[in-house]
């Protein structure tokens, strides 16, 4: 299959191109390379892609999605089959990101990425929601037939835009759409603001680490293979039926709260946190917890890597490639 992977230089992305191409796939990466996050990890990232099995098949162009001819283009050149849209403006609580840049790149890029799909005839385009947008008042586990209408912050707000923006172009063109709700995803080559590397690197320097809501906060903590694998799985099966659209839940299912998180951690590092304990920001969710059987019924998958089996692979990694990084001034992101 001819895929094109939007926002390559990112962490799940890495993941799934490696996937895509170690099975002999051909994929058309796109990426903005913008100057937020960690900009030499993303260059590490996809510097890495150019060593994997299957790299000859990989090409990379530096583009905005949200620039329509420049979008327009590449699918005209590229011709993609399959579309798997991960490029996103990400954190519920990213110090440096406007209202503004949130809708822009994760509505308005949605739908430029929508809109090429459709008139290239794409067969199948999966897109890159979040668990967040549950929101307020969803009852556990959080099953994909819950309303999802009152979400706690902008991020996810967005993102049930972009939910109801794939439902439109399903039910209107028919284009087949697959929204992937992700459950705060972890594993190597992954976001240093996010809790499991940014927890993990404070253990190693004796740096103290803030637990938002005291650690009482519980996750879905999921391994980043378990989600290329969702992904790739969803991919080669578009959703049947009229509009063909769906939406599907990727977690593993079994919360764990960020003080347990910390001692596996601590187990496998061999060293004991400096805890600091701190209230719960706004626009936090208490708790996340994935139903995941539709996704096993759709594909025969269900995420199976453990916290304590992708944590030590985490600490491993880590160990090999961890570099002196800039301390972030704002909290830890904990969301998906």
């Amino acid at each position: 299959m001819r895929v094109l992977v939007t926002g390559a230089a990112g962490f799940i992305a890495h993941h799934v191109i490696t996937r895509l191409l170690a099975r002999g796939d051909i994929v058309v990466g796109v990426d903005n390379l913008e100057p937020s996050g960690d900009m030499a990890l993303k260059q590490e990232r996809l510097t890495h892609l150019q060593s994997v099995s299957g790299a000859e098949r990989f090409t990379c162009h530096r583009a905005d999605i949200t620039d329509v001819a420049s979008l327009a283009a590449l699918f005209r050149h590229e011709r993609p089959e399959g579309v798997v849209h991960l490029a996103a403006r990400v954190g519920v609580r990213d110090a440096g990101a406007s209202a503004q840049s949130y809708l822009d790149a994760n509505v308005t890029g949605l739908l430029q990425v929508l809109e090429q799909s459709r008139a290239a005839r794409v067969a199948h385009l999966v897109y890159a929601s979040s668990s967040s947008v549950y929101g307020a008042g969803t009852p556990p586990p959080f099953a994909e037939t819950a309303a999802a209408d009152h979400p706690l912050n902008v991020y996810s707000a967005t993102k049930r835009a972009g939910e109801l923006l794939a439902h439109t172009y399903s039910h209107l063109y028919g284009l087949p759409t697959s929204g992937l709700r992700f459950f705060t995803v972890y594993g190597p080559w992954g976001r240093p603001d996010m809790a499991p590397l940014r927890f993990l690197r404070a253990l190693r320097q004796g740096l103290p680490i803030e637990l938002y809501g005291e650690g009482r906060m519980r996750r879905d903590f999921t391994h980043v293979d378990d989600v290329a694998e969702a992904v790739v799985r969803v991919l080669d099966r578009p959703p049947a039926g009229a509009p063909p659209y769906r939406l599907l839940n990727v977690g593993r299912g079994e919360p764990v709260s960020l003080r347990d998180f910390v001692a596996v951690l601590e187990r496998h590092a061999g060293t004991q946190a400096l805890l600091n304990p701190r209230p719960a920001q706004p626009g936090e969710m208490e708790a996340t917890w994935s139903d995941s059987s539709a996704l096993e019924r759709e594909t025969g998958f269900h995420p199976r890597v453990s916290v304590d089996e992708g944590l030590a692979g985490l600490v491993a990694w880590d160990r090999e490639h961890s570099r002196p990084r800039p301390t972030e001034p704002h909290p830890v992101d904990t969301s998906t």
